[in-house]
């Protein structure tokens, strides 16, 4: 008759390790290097890829604009408006911060310190997502000057804030810096 080789033995409690207590580490184990290995791919794909981080930021020289003219840009495959502002329209802006609004907000509140004479929106209606007119040459700037979306009818002021019609919300100021005077960088 064949013996079993004999389990280690606990010399303070007497007890030896079974054969069962080690089918159960090793399962536990296999099961945690198998759920490890089917996590971090899951995880890791829920990262942006980088052609995705590169258009997470813009860079707009600004230093060609004229007073009273603005641009185009592209922000998240967007249109992004970018207008300097003449010493007139700034002053009837800070005008207009007491005008009663529907979604109220001061100038002071959608520019830069020290940069008030430069406006950066999203170029998108925040109605039903058309593009406003008012940003380049000659297109209808609206009754408040500023712009308007031909799609619905929202009127916009100079401030990029909307004034009359159905959009909801004003134009959409995203995050921006100056990195020096004649460069900002949006996002």
């Amino acid at each position: 008759m064949a013996t079993e080789p004999a389990a280690t033995t606990d010399l303070t409690t007497g007890e030896g390790v079974r054969r069962r207590d080690w089918i159960h580490i090793a399962a536990i184990s296999t099961a945690g290097v198998g759920g490890a290995s089917v996590l971090l791919p899951l995880i890791s794909q829920m990262s942006p890829s980088a052609d995705v981080l590169a258009a997470s930021t813009t860079e707009v020289d600004v230093s060609a604009i004229q007073a009273g003219q603005s641009i185009k840009a592209v922000f998240r495959k967007q249109p992004l408006f970018v207008k300097r502002l003449t010493a007139e329209e700034i002053a009837k802006a800070k005008a207009d911060d007491s005008a009663d609004m529907r979604d109220p907000a001061t100038f002071a509140d959608r520019i830069k310190a020290g940069h008030e004479d430069i406006l950066v929106t999203m170029g998108v209606c925040t109605h039903l997502g058309c593009v406003p007119l008012g940003a380049a040459e000659g297109e209808n700037k609206g009754e408040f000057g500023g712009y308007f979306c031909p799609c619905h009818g929202s009127h916009y002021d100079v401030a990029g804030r909307i004034r009359k019609g159905p959009a909801p919300k004003n134009l959409h100021v995203p995050e921006y810096e100056f990195k020096s005077d004649t460069v900002i960088r949006v996002g």
